[in-house]
């Protein structure tokens, strides 16, 4: 063989090698292609699995035989290649229960998932059992290619262990090994632990299979009193590994859909007051979300929609794999969520980084320590909003002050009006008010920073109530829940941005809003461009107040009835007895004549001007 022949052989064996390789790459991209194709059918048939959920409760995992199952199952082949999965499809479902002091989860035998989940601790509005879950109303599978594409909802799972606290379900194969699904849970937990196992599976799954696909679809029914505030505060969070703030969809009752195309710690379908959340240990590879609402007169009286498609990886190389997972089924409680460490707690709407530091550090453990020798949430919130206003008494008092002394000066702010009612005379009348503060000793500005540094405060609790679960269905005076809106009068119609009842709580707060304006209008003086100011305040703001209240947690307008009172009370105290009228008159006549005093501000602007004066002489000279 001549020198050109070996060479010929080596660009063959070169240009093969090379052209298999790039064979390989090409369809290792066209399989990450079309699974990125599936993923996306998926998300788009998600909803409406969650949906025909909801419409046809009848049609179930739980009935027996696979013509009965859900909408896809019917359409799928009825003779698989595997003879032990063809029997599983064919196979008749069971349930076996799983349960605690917390919680009842009803397990399906087909798919080896949950079937209905009960929250003991808690009844919902109409007094029935309350199920975060009711019987049927949920999809859970897991999807992997085992020499043919299957979902284990699809399977009836053989029970080979049952307990008060163990559940152990297994699919097996024909060729060998097994799909294990193993479900404990914990006396006085509300979490389930799922531990997923592929056992012996070599010989099934092959071995350039490093992914699989879960889905789950839970449809959530309503559990409140009020429809539009249980709307308002539920959602669908998801949380990325080390980050502390979940990402949501959902928020304020909107539909929404979102693939993310990065790691997922967890992710949680929450309803106003409970929750569904699912991590796993080793983080979802990437995940697709969706929530969608029902309208407020849905005949099953569900709330939302929800779905989560989910993709991890695993290592079979050994034939065998585990994935754990963790399942929470119960309430938006701070301090049960916090003591799992994984940022749960923070699913509930307590605002901001400034709002949400009051709740969790002021509000919250004050709420919590009364809630141990009070029994009575409405007592509760009177100690809390005295407690409020007592802390922050060294800046409402300075502004009380403030506010009492502008109201003594009204009669010569009347004069100053009459002596300049020219609008071109409206910059020598202000300059005018301003040495008259001055005079007196009055800042019209004193009071503004205190009132704003209680900005936090006020939100925070106006986040707070609506949120805390501590209220739900705590009963005070006319109120039967001091987390959904009082009424003392349904309406046989609905009144738009108002609502089809009368809250008296939320009535009493705009009643209490309308009184402290008129109280706090007598400063203003009579000038006619103060007209709209006072309009606003003494009548738009309550009115303003009255419509969005109304539909609002109770005891959120009961603490805004309590603090406009106790502040009432205070304004009234400060005029009656520290601030005196005559002696402010009385500094106002002593400083006629004097030179008005400069505060350290005016003085760095003079000197300012000054110099500025001083350098435009000096530049003047030079040019000459």
């Amino acid at each position: 063989m001549n020198k050109n022949s070996v060479i010929g052989f080596i660009l063959i064996f070169v240009i093969l090698f090379g052209f298999s390789w790039y064979q390989s790459r090409q369809y290792q991209k066209q399989v990450e292609y079309q699974a990125q194709l599936d993923s996306i059918a998926r998300s788009e048939k998600a909803y409406a699995d969650s949906l025909w959920l909801a419409e046809h409760p009848e049609d179930t995992v739980a009935q027996s035989g696979p013509a009965q199952g859900l909408r896809g199952m019917s359409s799928r082949p009825n003779i698989f290649k595997d003879s032990l999965l063809d029997a599983a499809y064919a196979d008749s479902a069971s349930f076996v229960t799983l349960a605690n002091d917390k919680v009842e989860i009803v397990f399906t035998t087909r798919g080896a998932q949950p079937y209905s989940v009960k929250i003991k601790d808690y009844k919902a509005y109409d007094s029935t059992d309350l199920y975060l879950i009711r019987p049927g109303m949920s999809q859970y599978g897991v999807g992997i290619y085992a020499g043919e594409n299957i979902n284990t909802k699809d399977f009836v799972f053989q029970v080979s262990e049952a307990t008060d606290s163990t559940l152990v379900m297994r699919l097996p194969f024909a060729k060998g090994g097994y799909i294990e699904q193993k479900f404990t849970v914990e006396e006085g937990s509300y979490m389930v632990r799922n531990y997923m196992s592929f056992v012996d599976m070599g010989n099934v799954i092959p071995r350039n299979v490093s992914m699989f696909d879960i889905d789950w679809n839970v449809v959530i029914p309503r559990l409140e009193k009020g429809y539009r505030n249980e709307m308002q505060y539920s959602k669908l969070d998801y949380c990325y590994p080390g980050e502390k703030k979940p990402e949501q969809l959902g928020r304020g009752g909107r539909s929404d859909e979102e693939r993310v195309d990065s790691k997922v710690s967890w992710f949680a379908f929450q309803q106003q007051f409970f929750s569904a959340i699912v991590r796993a240990d080793d983080d979802f590879a990437s995940a697709a979300f969706g929530i969608k609402f029902f309208e407020e007169n849905d005949p099953d009286k569900n709330l939302m929609a929800c779905y989560a498609d989910l993709r991890s990886e695993f290592d079979l190389k050994s034939g065998n794999a585990t994935i754990p997972l963790d399942f929470y089924f119960g309430p938006n409680h701070y301090r049960t969520l916090k003591s799992y460490d994984q940022h749960y707690e923070r699913i509930i709407p307590l605002g901001g980084s400034v709002i949400g530091l009051v709740s969790r550090w002021v509000i919250i453990p004050v709420f919590n320590f009364l809630g141990k020798f009070i029994s009575n949430f409405g007592v509760i919130i009177l100690i809390l909003t005295l407690l409020i206003k007592l802390v922050v008494s060294p800046l409402t008092m300075k502004s009380y002050i403030s506010s009492a002394k502008m109201s003594a000066l009204k009669p010569e702010m009347d004069k100053l009006n009459e002596k300049y009612p020219k609008q071109e005379d409206a910059l020598k009348k202000q300059q005018a008010m301003m040495d008259l503060y001055k005079r007196a000793g009055v800042s019209p500005m004193g009071g503004c920073l205190p009132m704003l540094l209680q900005i936090p405060v006020l939100y925070a609790m106006f986040r707070f109530f609506p949120a805390s679960i501590e209220l739900r269905q705590q009963p005070f005076l006319w109120a039967d829940d001091l987390s959904a809106y009082d009424s003392i009068w349904d309406l046989p119609f609905n009144i738009p941005l108002y609502g089809d009842h009368v809250s008296l709580f939320a009535l009493l707060m705009a009643l209490s809003m309308f009184l402290y304006s008129k109280m706090t209008s007598s400063q203003m003086s009579n000038d006619p461009s103060m007209a709209g100011m006072k309009f606003m305040s003494v009548w738009l703001m309550p009115i303003m107040m009255l419509f969005i209240c109304n539909n609002l947690s109770s005891g959120l307008s009961y603490y805004y009835l309590l603090s406009n009172l106790i502040t009432m009370a205070q304004t009234w105290f400060v005029k009656k007895y520290v601030v005196k009228p005559e002696k402010i008159l009385a500094q106002l006549k002593a400083n006629e004549g004097k030179p008005l005093p400069k505060s350290k501000w005016q003085q760095r602007l003079e000197e300012a001007q000054k110099m500025q004066q001083q350098m435009a002489k000096e530049q003047a000279k030079r040019r000459r």
